[in-house]
């Protein structure tokens, strides 16, 4: 037999997977009075909400229970920054052509004008749901070729950013990690917040990827993962904002 190309140090993992559970244990909650009293005014903080759509949630190939989960979590947090003076809701969404290239990667999902690629109704009822901005994507990114950054550039102001959505490592991540690498580069100390009770991932367990042929997706496991690889580039992950 062949050797494994890549061992894996089973000690190592069994090490960090115990280091990385007391972590994730161990995540303070952010009151959300502190956000913004950091942020000096309400005016200073936009909530960005990725992917919380049908096609993820209630309809579609990639529907899952643990993202539409989120969505009480989500509608609560948007509904207190509200309460509190928030005025900023960014929601980068899918909206695919129905010849995506990403659907060679993925199962078709979010077509532009489809139902999938709509908000979820839960957030829409929100009587503010007038102030949300959309900004459409056609990737797991909400910068690359988007509106997203002509938007930061329009609100040199907004400084403090709490990240939520789907899928905790890939769209989230992608946009946390957005966030965070620009405002390195402008040697600004913008925080970017995310609550992990606003964040989720789906799952393929091992067995079921084996019988259907596609790549197996532990969610629990990336879910941990994705949030403390954030938590290392220096975005703040918390357990929740009250």
């Amino acid at each position: 037999m062949s050797a494994i190309p890549f061992p894996i140090p089973t000690v190592h993992v069994t090490e960090f997977a115990d280091y990385l559970q007391h972590w994730r244990m161990d995540l303070r909650t952010m009151p959300l009075e502190e956000l913004i009293g950091r942020a000096d005014t309400p005016d200073h903080v936009a909530v960005f909400c990725v992917d919380l759509l049908n096609g993820f949630c209630h309809e579609g190939q990639l529907q899952s229970d643990r993202v539409r989960s989120i969505i009480d979590p989500i509608v609560s947090l948007f509904e207190r920054c509200y309460v509190q003076g928030v005025r900023h809701f960014v929601l980068p969404q899918d909206e695919h052509p129905v010849d995506a290239a990403e659907f060679s990667d993925y199962p078709v999902h979010c077509v532009r004008g489809t139902s999938e690629a709509q908000t979820v109704p839960e957030l829409l009822r929100l009587p503010f749901s007038d102030l949300f901005t959309v900004i459409p994507k056609r990737s797991i990114s909400s910068s690359v070729c988007t509106g997203l950054d002509a938007w930061l550039a329009a609100h040199p102001h907004v400084t403090h950013r709490v990240v939520v959505g789907n899928c905790t490592d890939l769209c989230t991540y992608q946009l946390a990690m957005h966030l965070k690498l620009t405002a390195n580069v402008r040697n600004a100390m913008d925080p970017v917040v995310v609550p992990a009770d606003c964040v989720a991932t789906y799952d393929v367990p091992v067995e079921q990827a084996r019988q259907l042929g596609i790549p197996a997706h532990p969610g629990d496991f990336f879910h941990a993962v994705f949030l403390y690889h954030m938590h290392l580039n220096g975005v703040q992950v918390v357990d929740r904002l009250d």
